[in-house]
């Protein structure tokens, strides 16, 4: 397992740091859209585990198009675009409902999950395609991932060698508080001196960086069992098997979902009120 893990990573994180680094916003934009589509199957898959015939249904399939073109609207940085194609996606799905109630009240629940799913993934990574847009996206984009993924190899290492206390048994019986706090500890470690080195952060306010840092990281372990909840109630252990040693891709950005939104807001609006 650590060996593929490590293979996995030695091969998938230069490819993808070209990929940030050399391509262009569009390339990237697409890239991010390709991921979408792959994460929800996934989410679909475990969220309609007792009725595998509904992923490719008609709500489920609405819902994969819409979060593409949540994308697309965040790639013309159109707010308006991202929210219209949200309430539109809502309402196609709430009249798809209309005809098959009678025979199959179950078809609601899946409005609730298409439209959960939609949230969680297309939107969620929409902002990581707004941040790569704005102003030194491709450092911002680094700083994302540099810290989310700390916070989980932080965790991993960590609650490994000195995991003793349960952080929530109910969900993850395998992660620990002590991984906990070495996954905040990494991430902090290595988000400030990620900053030091690139001088990114105007007027570098210390207590401000820290508790961005901080933020990242608590949202990232919430965005990891979260996922986990998903697995649980699906009864699976990975949300798919494309990535050998780390599951699929939604076992592999859990976390970046739920911080993303955090580092775009930081950037969006408290960073550029000084």
């Amino acid at each position: 397992m650590h060996v593929k893990r490590f293979l996995t990573s030695i091969i998938a994180f230069p490819l993808l740091a070209i990929l940030i680094f050399k391509g262009s916003p569009a390339v990237f934009a697409v890239f991010i859209g390709l991921v979408s589509l792959i994460t929800l199957w996934e989410y679909y898959r475990i969220v309609f585990h007792e009725a595998p015939h509904m992923v490719f249904s008609a709500i489920p399939v609405l819902g994969a198009l819409s979060g593409l073109i949540v994308i697309a609207a965040a790639f013309q940085n159109s707010f308006q675009w991202m929210a219209f194609s949200l309430c539109v996606n809502f309402i196609l799905a709430a009249i798809l409902t209309l005809p098959r109630f009678k025979n199959n009240p179950f078809i609601l629940q899946v409005v609730e999950k298409q439209v959960q799913g939609v949230m969680y993934i297309p939107l969620a990574l929409s902002t990581i395609v707004l941040l790569r847009n704005g102003q030194d996206g491709v450092v911002w984009v680094f700083f994302l991932l540099f810290t989310v993924f700390a916070g989980d190899v932080g965790a991993f290492y960590a609650g490994k060698s000195f995991g003793r206390h349960k952080l929530s048994p109910a969900i993850s019986p395998g992660k620990t508080i002590e991984g906990s706090i070495g996954g905040m500890a990494l991430c902090v470690a290595v988000g400030c001196g990620f900053i030091y080195s690139f001088a990114f952060l105007p007027h570098f306010n210390i207590f401000k960086v820290l508790l961005l840092l901080a933020v990242i990281n608590l949202t990232s372990q919430a965005g990891d069992l979260f996922e986990s909840e998903l697995k649980r109630v699906g009864h699976i252990k990975d949300s798919g098997a494309i990535l050998p040693g780390h599951g699929g891709i939604l076992d592999r950005i859990d976390a970046l979902l739920f911080a993303a939104p955090v580092v775009y807001m930081f950037k969006a609006f408290l960073l550029a009120g000084g």
